[in-house]
């Protein structure tokens, strides 16, 4: 530290690139403090999403490609058996949401609606 500062000394002295060397110290510092004078927010440390949420919008999202899957394949971008056999696999995957769903909420209420507030 103590070499640092003569060497800025010395350059402001003789003039050369004082005003560089300058802008690269405060450069630093400011990087310093806000590196290691932030601290996090508390939102940072807020729970995660619950079980349940996940599910719901796992199950919003197969919904999701069920439907573009058969908009895909209507605009004749799959051939039928590859609808079927896409279709077939998000119908399942789905199946095994909504069973996790009904475990998770012992209702089979939530099963068949879209949850509100996902998209």
């Amino acid at each position: 530290m103590c070499g640092m500062l003569t060497s800025l000394l010395l350059a402001f002295s003789t003039g050369g690139d004082a005003p560089a060397i300058l802008g690269c110290v405060a450069l630093a510092a400011a990087v310093f403090v806000f590196v290691f004078g932030t601290r996090p927010s508390p939102g940072d440390s807020a729970p995660h999403r619950s079980r349940l949420d996940q599910l719901l919008e796992r199950r919003d999202t197969i919904y999701d490609n069920l439907r573009d899957l058969r908009f895909e394949y209507r605009a004749g971008k799959f051939s039928e058996r590859d609808y079927e056999e896409s279709r077939l696999a998000l119908e399942t995957e789905a199946a095994v949401v909504l069973t996790e769903i009904e475990q998770v909420t012992g209702s089979p209420s939530l099963v068949g609606r879209k949850a509100t507030g996902h998209s």
